[in-house]
């Protein structure tokens, strides 16, 4: 077991304490204002005891063997504890405490963070399994970071969904990359005046040869603007400038200066200290979208990694205006019906924080018109319904696909089943008849 060992009577010590008294507290004694806790699933033939503990130690001041380097300060202000426990003799749920003294959250913010909630954890080798579930983090923690600038009420502000607060329509440009600026100013008019009130680029475009950050940027938002013109609706943007810090910067720069009404970012790929540094640093006033691409590498293990739960806490504290979070049904989504774990994380994403704006969730990945219903239930009323082939590949093109996606959500907010509505709507009823619908266990 990582730790260190109860020493033998044989040698006693003015800083000999009990392993079970070092790394234990009882759960009435773990102030949630002073300390950052974390959740865990964990398997292990130790059980949950002895695995709780090691993860304790590991995490915070301990090592494999016995020390003389440790002080009577070290021991009782830094130790880590195990409050509770939840399971059988060798799997189960256990909560820690970590003491804000532990952690240099002033310099190295969450990079120092992760670095012990989530750190040599799932490496220990007497620990089949662990799961990171769920972060605590407390007030003063949470008012270090901006949050979002923007939230769920100014993004509707924007796209002028602040009555009727319907969900809102979003696509990503298909295929994916391979079309120049002109090519995707074109799919970009076409979505907009068919109905989306979102826009994104897909996570793998940013800068290519091909297709130019500047001039896709200056071609759409003239398109847009032709949009807003003719229909005087407002279409949100979102460019990808992920990239390395200092071209991140730039790249937002130019298009911003192009017109750019959305920045999106890939915030798995970066990595969490360069978000952090990146929004900490930067407000360019524009609601900003994170895509969690490359998350599942670590996510969709349910008995091992890190829950989706954790990296939405961390991307609302940073400042995220727009999330995807995973969809209640499409190739990214379950299809028994909305997870627990999904559940959490709309209520989070959306509930009160220590006054932080709430975040757009967005759901995304293999969607159409068939979905919305389903999405529908699964997120309410405030959520971006995502569809890159669901809009593009509708046999009529581009605007019948977005025209049907918005023709299925006004058919869900006027509380009419999508069959039934699409008698009078043809795009929705060719889209129907192409694709079905799909219903979650229980519909």
């Amino acid at each position: 077991m990582s730790g260190p060992n109860p020493k033998s009577d044989s040698k006693p010590d003015k800083y000999d304490i009990r392993i079970d008294d070092l790394f234990m507290a009882p759960p009435g004694s773990v102030d949630p204002e002073e300390c950052i806790t974390a959740k865990y699933y964990v398997e292990s033939p130790m059980g949950l005891k002895a695995a709780g503990i090691a993860i304790a130690t590991e995490e915070s001041i301990g090592t494999w063997t016995e020390i003389s380097t440790t002080n009577e300060w070290i021991q009782s202000k830094l130790p880590a504890k195990l409050y509770r426990m939840e399971g059988d003799a060798e799997s189960g749920i256990i909560y820690i405490a970590y003491p804000l003294a532990l952690f240099d959250v002033e310099t190295s913010g969450i990079a120092n963070i992760l670095s012990m909630v989530a750190g040599n954890l799932f490496g220990l080798s007497a620990i089949k399994n662990v799961r990171l579930l769920d972060v605590g983090f407390p007030k003063a923690v949470v008012d270090m970071y901006p949050g979002p600038r923007i939230g769920i009420d100014g993004v509707r502000m924007i796209v002028g969904t602040t009555k009727d607060r319907r969900p809102h329509v979003g696509t990503i440009v298909k295929p994916k990359v391979g079309l120049d600026p002109d090519q995707t100013a074109k799919v970009c008019y076409e979505a907009a005046i068919g109905g989306v009130d979102f826009i994104k680029d897909d996570e793998t475009l940013v800068n290519q040869a091909f297709c130019p950050l500047e001039s896709r940027v200056s071609k759409v938002m003239a398109a847009l603007d032709r949009v807003k013109s003719e229909t005087g609706r407002q279409v949100l943007f979102a460019v990808n400038v992920t990239a390395s810090p200092a071209n991140m910067v730039r790249m937002a720069e130019t298009a911003i200066d192009n017109g750019c009404n959305c920045l999106m970012l890939d915030m798995v790929i970066l990595g969490f200290p360069t978000v952090e540094w990146f929004l900490k640093e930067h407000d360019f006033k524009v609601p900003i979208h994170m895509h969690r691409a490359m998350h599942a590498a670590f996510t969709r293990n349910p008995r091992h990694g890190i829950a989706m739960l954790p990296l939405a806490k961390i991307a609302r504290m940073l400042g995220c205006d727009q999330l995807h979070t995973g969809s209640g049904a499409g190739k990214m989504g379950g299809g028994e019906g909305i997870s627990l774990e999904l559940q959490e994380i709309l209520a989070f994403l959306k509930g009160s924080w220590y006054g932080k704006k709430p975040t757009l969730p967005v759901a995304s990945g293999g969607i159409h018109p068939g979905f919305v219903p389903a999405n529908f239930r699964a997120f309410g009323k405030d959520f971006v319904i995502n569809a890159g082939g669901g809009i593009h590949g509708h046999p009529l093109g581009t605007r019948a696909g977005a025209t049907a996606m918005r023709q299925a959500i006004d058919a869900c907010m006027l509380g009419i089943g999508i069959d039934e509505y699409s008698k009078d709507h043809k795009e929705l009823a060719i889209a129907i008849q192409h694709w079905g619908e799909k219903k979650l266990k229980g519909d």
